[in-house]
């Protein structure tokens, strides 16, 4: 049986298939070219060790703002807006002792890198280290949680669902390269204000009208709390930025988009 042409209709069909994925491949390709166009000049407009470097990087940090939503797929760096964490650990005391607690968080979700603002830049080059503190109107987390402790010999355990608002937030993030290019990333975070704050902790007591009770304390009595659970806060958040950090931008090729005399981190 010999071998038919298709029908008219099926060769448009042909066609218009053969067009479209021609089409798809040269947008994957200038999109590919416009990130890099775009990266280059954003980050090579700044010039180490000029006066205005560190204002100047201030300013790229608020325009890579553009890519919080999107992530850059080509270069495996994941979305910040919003940015997720497995897995966080936290633990305190000895568990022969008096107290101790063990906590993990687990999916954290958080909300809000589009609208924040890098308010601060300051970049060490000879230790590998740049530091900039940022600016959120409003900033929510939320994920699962797994609690476990020990308090006068008596054990207790909790697990549920958690959500965090923070309102008029700001923090300093110091982030410094262990090394050559492609080496490990440290990242630390420091709490600098919260203007206010909402949490609700799903099973923190048995029973419904407890729980209510317990985020209406929480609530309104946090800032009393505050000084002791600040340094908490910071060691969760930098573990959990240390490996967000390492994922996304540890081999980041950044000597790529920098002008030929400028430094590396």
């Amino acid at each position: 049986m010999s071998l038919q042409w298709p029908s008219n209709c099926a060769r448009y069909l042909v066609y218009l298939m053969v067009i479209f994925l021609f089409a798809q491949h040269l947008a994957d390709a200038s999109s590919q070219i416009d990130v890099d166009e775009d990266l280059r000049h954003l980050l090579g407009r700044c010039q180490s060790g000029s006066e205005d470097y560190n204002e100047c990087m201030r300013q790229v940090f608020n325009d890579l703002r553009a890519y919080f939503t999107t992530g850059v797929p080509d270069y495996n760096i994941k979305p910040f807006d919003p940015h997720h964490c497995t897995y966080v650990e936290l633990r305190r005391g000895d568990s022969q002792g008096i107290g101790s607690f063990r906590l993990i968080l687990r999916n954290v979700s958080e909300f809000g890198w589009s609208r924040s603002e890098v308010t601060k830049f300051h970049a060490d080059p000879e230790d590998q280290r740049i530091v900039y503190a940022q600016y959120f109107p409003e900033k929510s987390l939320e994920g699962e949680y797994e609690f476990a402790g020990k308090m006068l010999g008596k054990e207790m355990g909790r697990k549920g669902h958690w959500n965090l608002t923070l309102y008029d937030y700001s923090q300093t993030t110091s982030v410094r390269r262990i090394g050559e290019p492609g080496s490990l990333i440290k990242v630390h975070v420091e709490v600098d204000r919260i203007g206010g704050m909402e949490l609700h902790i799903e099973n923190l007591l048995k029973g419904q009208p407890l729980n209510q009770l317990a985020d209406g304390v929480i609530n309104s009595m946090w800032q009393l709390g505050l000084p002791f659970i600040k340094p908490m806060i910071n060691e969760l958040v930098s573990s959990a930025f240390t490996d967000i950090f390492n994922e996304s931008f540890r081999y980041f090729p950044l000597e790529k988009f920098l002008p030929q005399s400028s430094s590396s981190y």
